[in-house]
């Protein structure tokens, strides 16, 4: 197999549960009780869940775990349990490495469902740091009150960094953003250094289920995800294949699914996949083609729906989109496109003009759908059974 390495950073034995640094403030939003839950949660000590139903004890529960609901993009919702450890060890790293403490200002843009949006929480009650809760406002109502409060540091995905950066308003406040749960490309992520100059821009990669894997700084190519995160090793499999499954092992895992199940991940020699496809370079950049459950063949070609979906955003004007397969008499699967708006100008013809001049032909879409109430995720992101279905009714 490929292999990447970094060894573990340097730091001082963390705790094994979380704390909730008795200096963090919840700023920000006023009905705060999910805040206030959470809080108390962690200072009894009790295995916690956290669900869209409420966050709560979990009865018989054992101290250090917690339970977080995933996203359910491409199936249904999983409970997935983990150690307050494995989260702690990276608290410990981003502190190290990021140089984060009791002066940041923590800004959180989603509810604690959302498993980045928990993690931020998490991490800044651990270190001391104040938390800003602007879940439930409008952007610019998010970006406002990022700026009037000083936030220093922003988790966020790249369709919360899209919504902020829209409105032209500046955070020179910020000194790190953070962005997970997908692809920013590059038109985004000059939009955020214009938006936030003084703050260093870091993308990384991950799952609910592994945590960090890999981070770095847009530099790479397109499809890069920068290089493994301190103590993670990645391995690609098959070996010496153009693309392989992306396998992990790192003290950021998650312990196993209290509820549901996935067949694309199993364990292996203390390694992990959640099946997703990448490539290892030399210098132990990682590139993420995309989960193979999503992977179609079209005129025996492999195409991964995510490549045209990072191309689509990268259209201002456009917040979210998914690229979803259809059945084909000829090509056996065709592609089509949904998008909530159409940007400034640009008409379908001319935006599938442009899929087909990046692709060529087969990988792109040949419909496009303009569905301005796109069915979404607890977590935010398209969710993709609900719009194949819908697409199929208007087909």
């Amino acid at each position: 197999m490929t292999t990447a390495h970094r060894p573990t950073a340097t730091a001082s034995a963390p705790s094994q549960v979380f704390d909730w640094h008795a200096e963090t403030r919840l700023l920000g939003r006023r009905d705060g009780a999910d805040l206030e839950a959470l809080r108390a949660a962690i200072r009894e000590g009790c295995e916690v869940s956290v669900t869209p139903e409420g966050i709560s004890p979990v009865p018989g529960g054992a101290a250090g775990f917690l339970r977080l609901r995933s996203g359910g993009t491409t199936g249904p919702a999983k409970v997935i349990r983990r150690t307050h450890a494995s989260w702690i060890a990276s608290f410990e790293v981003n502190r190290g490495h990021l140089g984060l403490g009791p002066d940041d200002t923590y800004g959180i843009l989603g509810l604690p469902i959302h498993s980045l949006a928990l993690y931020a929480i998490v991490e800044a009650a651990h270190i001391g740091a104040d938390i800003v809760d602007l879940a439930t406002f409008r952007p610019r109502q998010q970006v406002a009150g990022l700026a009037d409060q000083g936030v220093t540091v922003l988790y966020a995905t790249p369709t919360q960094l899209r919504l902020l950066t829209a409105s032209g308003h500046p955070l020179p406040a910020l000194r790190h953003v953070l962005c997970g749960g997908g692809h920013m490309g590059r038109a985004l992520r000059d939009a955020v250094v214009r938006c936030a100059p003084n703050a260093t821009v870091t993308e990384f990669y991950g799952a609910a289920e592994t945590s960090f894997i890999a981070w770095g700084d847009g530099s790479g190519d397109a499809g890069g995800v920068g290089r493994a995160y301190p103590g993670v090793e990645i391995r690609i499999d098959p070996p010496g294949a153009a693309a392989g499954e992306i396998w992990v092992k790192s003290p950021y895992l998650f312990s196993g699914y209290a509820e549901g199940d996935s067949p694309d991940t199993r364990w292996r020699d203390g390694f992990v996949t959640v099946g997703e496809i990448g490539t290892l370079g030399p210098d132990g950049s990682l590139s993420v083609a995309g989960r193979r459950n999503r992977m179609v063949t079209i005129a025996d070609q492999n195409v991964f729906p995510e490549d045209v979906e990072l191309f689509l955003l990268s259209h201002p004007g456009l917040t979210h989109c998914a690229v979803v397969p259809r059945p084909d008499p000829q090509r056996g699967t065709v592609l089509v496109a949904v998008v909530d708006a159409l940007p400034a100008g640009a008409s379908p013809e001319a935006i599938l003009r442009a899929c087909r001049d990046r692709f060529g032909p087969l990988a792109a879409p040949r419909d496009l759908f303009v569905m301005p109430d796109m069915p979404l995720t607890a977590s935010s992101k398209p969710d993709l059974a609900r719009i194949a279905a819908m697409v199929e009714r208007r087909a």
